[in-house]
Parts: C-alpha cells; sequence; structure tokens
C-alpha cells in the first residue's frame, strides 16, 4: 500500500500537478549562450581600424562554437535586431558601422551615462575602490608618457571607463553602455592615437578620480561629462580623416 501511495504521489507530480514546470526547448538554450558568445566576441572586435568590412561566416561559426546552424542563425537574428550586424544579401553577415554622426551621437549618450555613474559613485562606492581607478594609470608618468606607449595606453583607457560604469553598480547603466561599447570603444582607440588627445587624456582621467575620491559629486559628474563630451568635440572635428586613416 505504501508502494502505491509513493506512486501515485510521484505521477501527481509528473503529471497535471499544479507544479509549474516549463518544458524545456533545446535550441533555446544554445540560441541564447551563441547570442552572448558572439556578443562578446563583437564588442572585444577593433571594427575602426580597417575600411575593409567585418565579415561573420555561419558555418565558421557554428564550427568554432561547437553548435547546430540553428541557434547561430537565430543568435544573428537577436543581433541583427540590436544592430550589432546586418545581413547583405549574396555577400553575408557584416558587423556594422556607425556614420560619423552616429559615433558623435553615441558618445554624447555615453558622456551622459557616465556623468550619471560618476554622480552614484560618490554617493554610494568605497573609498579603496575608488583609489583603486588609479591603477590604471600606475605605469604612466612625467617619465612615461601614455603618447609613448599608445596600445598599452588605450587598453588602460578603455578599462577605466568601463570600470567607471561599473563601479555605479547600476545595471541599467552597464547595460545601456555595453549597447554602444562596441563603436565609442572603438573611436576610442583611434583617437588616443593622435598625441592631442593622449596628452590632454591622462590629466582628465585623474582629475576625475580625484573628485570622486573627495565626494564632489557636482564636480565629478561635471569631469566626467566633459571628458567624454571632448571626444565627441574631437570626433565631429577630424571624424573624416578619422575614417581615412582606418
Amino acid at each position: 500500500m505504501a508502494a502505491q501511495k509513493t506512486t501515485k504521489a510521484a505521477a501527481t507530480v509528473g503529471g497535471d500537478s499544479d507544479l509549474a514546470i516549463v518544458r524545456i526547448a533545446p535550441e533555446t538554450s544554445f540560441k541564447n549562450k551563441a547570442y552572448e558568445a558572439l556578443k562578446d566576441a563583437i564588442l572585444k572586435m577593433d571594427i575602426y581600424t580597417t575600411q575593409d568590412p567585418v565579415m561573420l561566416d555561419e558555418r565558421a561559426l557554428s564550427e568554432r562554437l561547437g553548435v547546430s546552424r540553428t541557434p547561430i542563425r537565430e543568435a544573428i537574428a537577436m543581433l541583427e535586431q540590436d544592430g550589432f550586424v546586418k545581413t547583405v544579401p549574396r555577400r553575408g553577415i557584416s558587423v556594422v558601422r556607425k556614420t560619423k554622426a552616429e559615433i558623435v551621437d553615441m558618445i554624447r549618450a555615453w558622456a551622459a551615462l557616465e556623468s550619471m555613474a560618476a554622480r552614484l559613485i560618490t554617493t554610494t562606492a568605497r573609498k579603496k575602490d575608488i583609489t583603486a581607478l588609479r591603477d590604471f594609470f600606475k605605469n604612466f608618468n612625467k617619465d612615461r608618457l601614455p603618447q609613448d606607449h599608445r596600445v598599452e595606453y588605450s587598453k588602460a583607457n578603455i578599462a577605466f571607463h568601463q570600470a567607471l560604469i561599473g563601479l555605479s553598480e547600476s545595471p541599467t547603466l552597464i547595460e545601456m553602455t555595453n549597447d554602444i561599447l562596441l563603436h565609442v570603444r572603438g573611436f576610442r582607440q583611434l583617437t588616443i592615437g593622435r598625441t592631442d588627445r593622449t596628452a590632454a587624456s591622462l590629466p582628465e582621467h585623474l582629475a576625475i578620480i580625484e573628485a570622486l575620491e573627495e565626494r564632489d559629486t557636482e564636480l565629478a559628474e561635471k569631469r566626467a561629462r566633459d571628458h567624454t563630451l571632448g571626444l565627441a568635440t574631437y570626433v565631429e572635428t577630424h571624424g573624416q580623416e578619422l575614417f581615412t586613416a582606418t
């Protein structure tokens, strides 16, 4: 009798009980994983360092990720909807590049988001976490100028801005900046190659950190915003030159 009760209970749980179990769709998991993997890879690309189209091959992606082509196609569709890629008839899948006007607009949006991150940091972040931002630039000084080590400084520069957003502890800010990171990141790297921008960059970064350490909310917000708006102005002024140089 006990065995019969156990069997009945088990049948109820697996049958028409109130237990809310959604049937697993195997391909859905692969689709999402493929999407995240491809998005992460695209965000790390330097798509503005060449004028050649950056193309994705569906078959090669399938082999690299070890999944069938169905979740790859679904992931590509999601990326296209997000504006990261576009399907070019008879050519394949191309990673999207923005125009100069679009880049300037995105940098201005980044400036607004980053200034809000600075505001939040002054009110919530721990002192040691703020001070740790200085570590990104510890290898640069008057005897080791950023403009003499541009590749290294470019990486430090981008990492600093990502850390600044992350320190806000705002999931919304982080998600919104991730969506424009690919393009802003690319142009930050291009402009760091210009001596005049590089020379001004380090002092501006240190000034932002100083305002954050002092918990001067208005000043930190202003310095973060003005620093990134300076990039927007630079791209607006020298954008065609930058595009031609790529």
